[in-house]
């Protein structure tokens, strides 16, 4: 069975609908597909496949009202099965350690029951994502050709390279105490390239770090680039690609684009997926070659070494947990594209800008904020 995690580093990219596009792809093709909706606290993937919203799936099973077998639901498509995601449950952004390893061990006893697993993945860095990323070795990215889809979609793959790096060593080495020293700085950390780190690492403590570089050359991780207007907009998967070479010591494969086309709306009102809709449409085309290119793919495993289940989850604050946290450290991150050419010279002064906009617009809440703490304090002193 072929695990495929969908991501995004920043929401509203058409992740789902590659998901839920895809899944109905690979079942037209003869093979048997089970996707999940782990965009958890946000799930909305039944809609995108026409799905009524069960009243079991991950938050039940989660919460011991359910058994996994009794979360799989057929679907109204050839060879397609479908695990709810229970987004009226609280508390499912945030998994505890020990429900995030119980999904994982039921995800992988399925592997002689289907042959592709397909996760939606919720948008973000939260270290429940990365690890099911990082269930296998060929997950997708979906990203857009904004600058800041760009941004995020890159700051998501430097985020998994990390969590890798942290979950393969082991507490007490060489190279985990180093890292935990980097940790003190973040900003440091944030420009610090993966190569020249792997450089160091190597020589505190060679023989994590050649398990490390083993784990690294297992790694496929494929990238769409969703919603693009113009031919042109195509060329921002190969300068993605090119930082992820260069700053990541990262192969990205490229799976292909999808043009923008409202007819994904169209299809959505009418409770259908636009391959069901209309196949021939721009979407449904792209969708196929992307269906192609992953049945033609071999599929891939980590080392049985790696263990998830065992992840650390409180010793080591990701590179950046959550992309929007901090504008010193975004734009540590826009250094980097900027460097490699990732963003044109306008791209940058846009982003700025963006970057100005929200600065002075927190001030101004921050402001109006502080008057109405001093005229309540006034009106307590009155009294």
């Amino acid at each position: 069975m072929q695990i495929i995690p969908v991501a995004s580093g920043k929401g509203g990219v058409g992740k789902s609908l590659l998901s839920a596009n895809l899944a109905i792809a690979l079942g037209q093709a003869d093979k048997k597909v089970l996707l999940a909706d782990l965009d958890l606290g946000a799930s909305n993937l039944h809609l995108v496949i026409g799905q009524v919203n069960s009243k079991v799936g991950i938050g039940t099973f989660l919460s011991g009202q359910s058994k996994f077998e009794e979360i799989i639901f057929p679907t109204d498509y050839k060879n397609v099965f479908f695990i709810a995601g229970d987004s009226e449950l609280p508390g499912l952004t945030s998994l505890k350690v020990s429900q995030k390893n119980e999904l994982i061990k039921n995800f992988n006893k399925l592997d002689k029951e289907y042959d592709y697993l397909i996760l939606d993945l919720g948008a973000g860095t939260h270290l429940t994502i990365l690890d099911m990323f990082l269930l296998s070795p060929q997950g997708i990215v979906v990203t857009a050709p904004t600058v800041t889809a760009t941004l995020n979609g890159y700051l998501f793959l430097k985020n998994v390279v990390f969590r890798m790096m942290y979950n393969t060593f082991k507490k007490g080495s060489k190279a985990y105490e180093y890292l935990e020293t980097l940790k003190k700085d973040s900003l440091s950390l944030q420009r610090l390239y993966i190569p020249k780190l792997i450089e160091t690492l190597d020589s505190v403590d060679p023989e994590s770090t050649a398990l490390f570089k083993k784990r690294m050359e297992e790694f496929h991780p494929r990238l769409v680039l969703n919603m693009i207007d113009d031919p042109k907009d195509a060329d921002r998967a190969q300068k993605i690609r090119r930082s992820c070479q260069q700053y990541l010591d990262l192969e990205l494969e490229h799976l292909g684009v999808i043009y923008r086309d409202t007819l994904q709306d169209k299809a959505l009102s009418s409770k259908l997926p636009v391959i069901v809709y209309k196949p021939q449409s721009l979407i449904g085309q792209a969708i196929y070659r992307v269906a192609e290119k992953v049945m033609q793919s071999e599929t891939l495993k980590f080392d049985e070494e790696y263990d998830l289940t065992q992840a650390s989850e409180t010793s080591f604050e990701i590179a950046n947990e959550e992309a929007e946290d901090g504008y010193s450290q975004k734009m540590a991150y826009v250094e980097e594209l900027a460097g490699t050419g990732a963003l044109t010279a306008g791209e940058l002064a846009e982003t700025l800008k963006q970057q100005q906009y929200e600065i002075t617009a927190l001030k101004t809440e921050n402001n109006f904020l502080k008057k109405k703490l001093l005229e309540a304090a006034a009106q307590g002193f009155k009294v």
